[in-house]
């Protein structure tokens, strides 16, 4: 009987070994494979992007979140507007921040990132 016990203990250690290496075997497999599937996608993205800088006294729109149900700009859906403006740059903050003049009606940030110019 202990013999049988270790012969199964043994089988079962080296099927665990086995099982562990294949798990290995695939799991870099599949970090290889998102890894070109990432590379894939950065290339398409960096060919849409383009570097923005703006200078002192250019003039920019604005591009405003659109929210469902809320009227701006006497507009609302489909028809409100995607961008306000246009507007001067007052000065440049950081590498990708710029201050805006924007009228008293519409100041909620002095500042914005030219994502949203």
């Amino acid at each position: 009987m202990g013999e049988s016990a270790d012969l199964l203990c043994a089988e079962m250690t080296l099927a665990k070994e086995r099982c562990s290496a294949q798990t290995v075997e695939k799991a870099a497999k599949t970090k290889k494979r998102m890894k070109v599937a990432q590379g894939r996608l950065k290339k398409w993205a960096d060919a849409k992007r383009r570097p923005l800088e703006f200078a002192v006294d250019d003039h920019v729109f604005l591009k405003i979140s659109p929210t469902r149900g809320v009227i701006r700009f006497d507009c609302s859906g489909k028809l409100s507007s995607r961008y306000i403006g246009p507007f001067d740059i007052i000065e440049r903050v950081g590498e990708v921040a710029y201050q805006v003049a924007l009228p008293p009606a519409l100041m909620v940030f002095m500042m914005y990132s030219t994502s949203l110019i």
